[in-house]
């Protein structure tokens, strides 16, 4: 995949407008759409190396579909084709033709039959219509939609786009990121596999008779998806003490679902044998929702491995991958971790594993993974993570206090709770007024710990507790299991810290990494959304959440690194204390980009008077079950540049120089010369404005004007800091003497530049309503 990468200059001085340059005809060309094009499934949702599938990637606004986007090397997509279901109008004038043509050939017949499949009656009559194959089939599919009582109707996801892959023999396998290049620009992400193993597609149906493509093939990926009601059933071979792995990836595939509880499709599967006695069963496994099968074959002869909804719920987005055969299924390692540059040895805990143990690489800081089966599947892979302090293993006994393990600060032990109802102690030396930060990594790294963490003193009074901690940047985990904590101790002395499971349970794989330290005040960033579309000179908002670390509460400053010149950002910081902002994006002037680019921002704050800097790491903010919602996290953040918008980009306002507005009062921001066409009205909309904060009057024309901000005394908060993003739109009246009394209509221009604000006390800022920030045209 071509991207653009160039250098990007930085400009920080005042705020200027520049708008379109098009005719008033072409504004709606220019208009930033109100839908932007989303993808929710591709089915089947991977394939193997050195092979061509055809796949239909589900969604909504997808006309128009030019072409199609995977990440990494060794992989070509190219679409074919384009489909959506008849709207209900569309049907009903279908319908109306058909009737014609009948009354017209049949003039007694009663009603069409569509019912009884009159197939051929149906046929002549769409012909005698004018009516295509294509349409009749979906005006069929449209009434079995609308009569079915189990089907819901899903718009978020009834379009269709058909896309060939072509994977080559030595493309990596793993995850990969698929996207729909489309008119209106790009989708957001969606996950696509690439494996090792043969790999069949379910035919249909397969719920009374089992699908008969796996045979004697094992192992091998089985892909499928789950309608409303739907049982998927497939026969295959086994030798008599074959220990059997089925591993179901279907929340690994589509993580999220806004509209389903608990959010994602639960699958079910077991294992029967040819006379139906049940030898394996899963819901889950573990702390994870996708089942895992583990059998040990009991005689040679055919078996059905059969997978549903936990309810029966089903819909195209439902899809799943079945990695079945004597795979290895590594459950866990120990330790969790090692330390940086040191040499370690991981021991295995599952099935199937070639080794009891594996050597684990420690030459860079971070989480890593690794595989007893490289290429294999996700049964086959786990996470362990490099740190830079020193390490220990934990020693049982270290039940009691009297046992507990002796810990110099600073520290991580590695340690597992061996059998239910175990726990962990150590013991530490500290003064008084000593700040420590513990921490638990358990649950991130895949181990089903459900950890609490606990200090007392020496007499046995708890200091702190922490049960489950919420880490943003573990966006795939709906049950956060992991405990942190900062405290301060009351005097020098011995401290003790427990580790123990709050549901009593404990063995082989409940490892955990417990640090203990000084507080190490640090910080990570993620962005979104990871797919943007704008115009040539255009300012589009994105939002950077900063997820603090032990207690770290400073400002962070972003920038773009590697960008094409001429891109910037607006508001480009993160005030103390804030955990996310909205900021504005900025594309340069220039439409000759033709190359989709590839953004990457950088975060710097200072710590302990050192400036560290990270990277922002893309994600999308999906929501789960109609509330909750999470960061996913993504390899790369693509931006689509088109046609042209702007005479030449705004610039980016200082965000060390902000807008202050004193509670109840005013603040103006004068706008120069719109550059375009002669407009006489130009409306601008707060978008999501904090509270208290609106526009109290806003003068503005072709010529430019002022657009004055109000504190509510009720509302708005002393102190609080950020960007407003505010929403440029022409108004439109209607025009014809049919249309006089009709409303005039908006038309979006996109949004200026976002403006950073201040909210101050009235006291202090008596004058402050007067005072005017000026952008002038450059």
């Amino acid at each position: 995949m071509a991207t653009s990468l160039r250098s990007c200059k930085m400009r920080r001085n005042s705020l200027a407008v520049l708008v379109l340059m098009a005719l008033w005809e072409g504004l709606a060309s220019a208009q930033q759409p109100a839908r932007k094009p989303e993808i929710g499934y591709v089915y089947p949702a991977g394939a193997q190396q050195g092979s061509v599938v055809n796949v239909v990637v589900g969604g909504q606004t997808l006309a128009g579909a030019v072409s199609a986007l995977i990440s990494g090397e060794g992989i070509e997509a190219e679409v074919v084709g384009y489909d959506r279901p008849l709207t209900a109008g569309e049907a009903t004038r279908l319908r109306q033709r058909l009737e014609e043509a009948q009354k017209k050939l049949y003039p007694n017949a009663r009603g069409l039959g569509l019912r009884r499949g009159e197939q051929m009656r149906i046929q002549e009559l769409a012909r005698e219509a004018g009516i295509t194959d294509d349409q009749l089939r979906k005006l069929e599919e449209a009434r079995r939609n609308r009569t079915d009582p189990k089907r819901q109707l899903n718009p978020q996801i009834q379009e269709q786009v058909s896309v060939k892959i072509r994977v080559s023999s030595n493309a990596q396998p793993g995850m990969r990121e698929l996207r729909l290049h489309t008119r209106l620009g790009l989708t957001n992400p969606i996950r696509f596999f690439v494996g090792t193993l043969p790999e069949v597609a379910e035919i249909e149906p397969n719920q009374v008779l089992p699908d008969t493509a796996i045979g004697d093939r094992l192992p091998v990926v089985i892909n499928g998806q789950i309608t409303p009601g739907d049982l998927d059933r497939f026969v295959f071979k086994a030798a008599r003490g074959m220990q059997l792995v089925a591993a179901v990836s279907a929340r690994e595939i589509v993580p999220y679902l806004a509209d389903a509880v608990p959010g994602w499709f639960q699958a079910v599967a077991r294992i029967t044998d040819k006379a139906g006695r049940e030898v394996a069963y899963d819901d889950d496994w573990e702390f994870r929702p996708d089942p895992v099968l583990r059998v040990r074959i009991p005689a040679d002869g055919e078996y059905i491995l059969e997978i549903r909804d936990s309810i029966y719920r089903g819909r195209e987005d439902f899809v799943y991958r079945i990695a079945l055969g004597e795979l290895p299924f590594l459950e866990g390692i120990f330790p969790l971790g090692v330390r940086r540059g040191a040499t370690a040895r991981a021991e295995l805990v599952g099935w199937n594993l070639p080794t009891k143990t594996l050597s684990l690489d420690a030459s860079a800081p971070g989480v890593r993974t690794v595989s007893v089966m490289p290429g294999g599947p996700r049964c086959s892979q786990t996470s362990y993570r490099v740190d830079n302090l020193p390490e220990a293993m934990e020693k049982e006994p270290n039940d009691t206090t009297r046992a507990a393990q002796r810990a110099t600060l600073p520290i991580i032990a590695n340690g597992r709770i061996v059998r239910p109802g175990d726990t962990d102690v150590y013991v530490i030396h500290g003064s008084k007024g000593q700040r420590i930060a513990a921490e638990i990594v358990a649950r991130r790294l895949g181990s089903p710990l459900d950890a609490t963490l606990t200090l007392t003193d020496a007499a046995g009074r708890r200091l702190a507790f922490a049960d489950d901690c919420t880490d943003p940047t573990a966006g795939l985990i709906t049950h956060q299991a992991d405990p942190w904590f900062v405290a301060t101790l009351p005097k020098t002395g011995a401290y003790y810290l427990r580790v123990a499971d709050s549901q009593g349970q404990g063995g082989a794989t409940h490892a955990y990494r417990l640090r203990v330290s000084p507080p190490e005040p640090d910080f990570d960033l993620r962005f979104t959304p990871a797919s943007i579309a704008l115009r040539a000179g255009q300012s589009v908002p994105v939002t950077v959440h900063v997820i603090r670390r032990d207690g770290f509460k400073g400002a962070v400053d972003l920038a773009l690194t590697g960008a094409p010149e001429g891109f910037s950002l607006s508001g480009a910081r993160v005030p103390e204390a804030q955990d996310s902002v909205r900021m504005t994006l900025t594309a340069a002037p220039s439409s000759e980009i033709t190359e989709l680019t590839r953004l990457t921002l950088e975060g710097r704050a200072t710590i302990a008077g050192k400036t560290i800097r990270r990277t922002a790491i893309p994600a999308d903010e999906r929501m789960q079950a109609f509330a909750y919602t999470h960061l996913v996290a993504y390899n790369d953040c693509l931006v689509d540049v088109t046609g042209r918008a702007f005479t030449r980009p705004p610039t980016a306002f200082d965000a060390e120089s902000p807008i202050r507005i004193p509670v109840g009062g005013t603040a103006t921001v004068e706008i120069g010369r719109i550059a375009g066409p002669l407009v006489q009205s130009i409306v601008v909309e707060l978008d999501e404005p904090p509270p208290g904060i609106t526009i109290e009057k806003s003068e503005i024309t072709g010529s430019g004007g002022t657009l004055v901000l109000r504190a509510d005394p009720k509302k708005a908060r002393v102190g609080d800091r950020g960007n407003l993003i505010a929403n440029l739109f022409i108004r439109r009246e209607a025009g014809g003497p049919a249309r006089r009394q009709q409303a005039s209509r908006l038309a979006p221009l996109g949004c200026l530049p976002a403006i950073p604000y201040e909210i101050l006390r009235p006291a202090a800022t008596a004058d402050s309503s007067a005072r005017k920030e000026t952008a002038s045209k450059r």
